[in-house]
């Protein structure tokens, strides 16, 4: 077991690696940041002063080995905008993301996976319809359709959640819950869509096994079959969209947080690209994609956890 989570933390080194290269190559050649911090207008002087300032004016390659040895450090640089370090930046906008990020996952896994096993159980009926239905329009509208959408009914119509905002739940949970209803709606309707159509179609292939017709004939309840032999043995392709879901939560992280003006990772991506603040984007792209590469790391072991057969 502990061999095998090492194995896939080694296997993981080469992964960043090559997100970090992609970042630091993705930032130079959609333009020279000298030239767009320093405007349209300004003289050829002011701008080889800030390209000295941000080291741009070293070979690419000694710019490279400078970037990589300033990441083993934790030095992902400083803010142009607002002069200070990118960790920091980062860090003080960490708890809005999480925040959100763990309502919506924990939303979405507690209501989709019964979805999809009601609707593979009650197979063609109404229930399983309707779950289709909304599978359907949960994959068809935008993500920030949906947030308009529930601001309108829920924010100017009825009047009963703020619009936008955030409160943290360790100054005022009841606060906090309401201000999170809204963004973790607007995340979870397309995650839940996804899983629960994969729940339902695991599980209703493996209703069809044999190992399930012997359990009927020996008279076991339809609830225990349902909840501990198909869901267990559907487990595996379950949690597999559950990662893929997550890493698609990160980018609707951002399109959320802008919305409903929450001042987390997502936001300050934002507000970095409009600024222009390059070593901040870097930081968020590096650590989205640290976040990513993590989920999936959790994801390799919990297969281990639940089918003890799996080998790497």
């Amino acid at each position: 077991m502990l061999r095998l989570i090492a194995l896939r933390l080694a296997m993981s080194v080469p992964v960043v690696l090559v997100v970090v290269t992609l970042v630091f190559l993705l930032v130079r050649l959609t333009g020279d940041p000298a030239t767009v911090l320093a405007g349209d207008l300004a003289s050829p002087e002011v701008v080889a002063a800030i390209t000295a300032q941000l080291g741009l004016d070293k070979p690419l390659l000694h710019q490279y080995g400078i970037w990589i040895l300033d990441l083993l450090r934790g030095d992902f640089g400083v803010s142009i905008a607002s002069h200070q370090s990118v960790i920091g930046e980062i860090a003080g906008r960490l708890e809005p993301t999480l925040v959100l990020a763990a309502a919506s996952i924990i939303v979405t896994v507690a209501l989709a996976v019964p979805m999809g096993v009601i609707a593979a159980r009650r197979h063609n009926s109404w229930a399983d319809r309707l779950l289709m239905l909304f599978s359907v329009l949960g994959f068809s509208i935008p993500g920030f359709v949906l947030a308009y959408i529930f601001i309108l009914c829920f924010s100017l119509w009825l009047d009963l959640l703020p619009v936008q905002g955030y409160v943290s739940p360790f100054d005022d949970p009841w606060g906090s819950l309401r201000h999170l209803v809204l963004p973790t709606l607007t995340l979870s309707v397309f995650f839940m869509s996804l899983i629960a159509r994969v729940a339902r179609a695991s599980i209703l292939e493996i209703l069809s096994e044999d190992f399930v017709r012997t359990a009927r004939a020996k008279g076991v309840p339809e609830r225990v079959i349902l909840w501990k032999h198909a869901l267990r043995n559907a487990a595996i392709p379950i949690v597999t969209v559950i990662g893929i879901g997550i890493g698609m939560l990160i980018s609707g992280v951002v399109v959320t947080e802008s919305v409903f003006n929450l001042p987390g990772v997502g936001r300050l991506t934002i507000d970095a690209i409009l600024a222009r603040d390059y070593p901040v984007v870097q930081g968020v792209i590096i650590f989205f994609s640290l976040a990513y590469v993590s989920v999936n790391l959790l994801i390799d072991i919990a297969y281990i956890l639940i089918d003890p057969r799996i080998r790497y």
